[in-house]
């Protein structure tokens, strides 16, 4: 029987402590990361496919609670996520070149904190071992989206839905 490291409570994370092993976010770049780890990086938050304003004078950036057409609120995933340029141009296809440069990206996205070279949040799947404690912690976008762009009939709609500055 294997004894149970006193930092991890997750059967991943007692098999790393009993190897010894670091997890791959602590060991690698964004850039040396295979396809698998980068999209196991993603917490499954739905934060980036919220619609983002940007003030023209300020270049200050506010978040609002209107979803891309393609994200299922419950999940907190995308419906067509291998297709989802096609049917959303403007969708951002966050690779390691650009997570520097996309200034919204949450403080607690883990593209953003591995490039920072931070450890994952408690709740981040990896760490829990559960795809469910994003949405238990109330980081997840989950009960949070009032709206979608296509009930919107105008860019000052989203005025209505403005939640707060993106230094979140």
């Amino acid at each position: 029987m294997a004894a149970i490291c006193p930092r991890h409570s997750r059967h991943n994370s007692i098999i790393r402590c009993i190897m010894n092993d670091k997890p791959f976010w602590r060991t690698k770049t964004l850039n040396q990361l295979t396809r698998s780890e980068w999209e196991s990086l993603c917490d499954g938050c739905g934060q980036c496919c919220l619609h983002k304003l940007q003030d023209d004078d300020t270049n200050e950036i506010y978040w609002t609670s209107v979803a891309c057409t393609l994200l299922n609120p419950d999940s907190c995933q995308c419906r067509d996520y291998p297709n989802r340029k096609k049917t959303v141009p403007d969708c951002v296809f966050l690779t390691p070149e650009i997570v520097d440069e996309v200034d919204w990206l949450p403080v607690t996205c883990a593209y953003r904190l591995v490039a920072e070279g931070s450890d994952l949040y408690w709740w981040h799947p990896l760490v829990s071992g559960s795809p469910d404690t994003v949405h238990e912690a109330g980081i997840s976008v989950r009960g949070k989206v009032t709206a979608f762009d296509h009930d919107l009939e105008d860019d000052d709609d989203y005025l209505d839905h403005m939640v707060m500055p993106s230094h979140r």
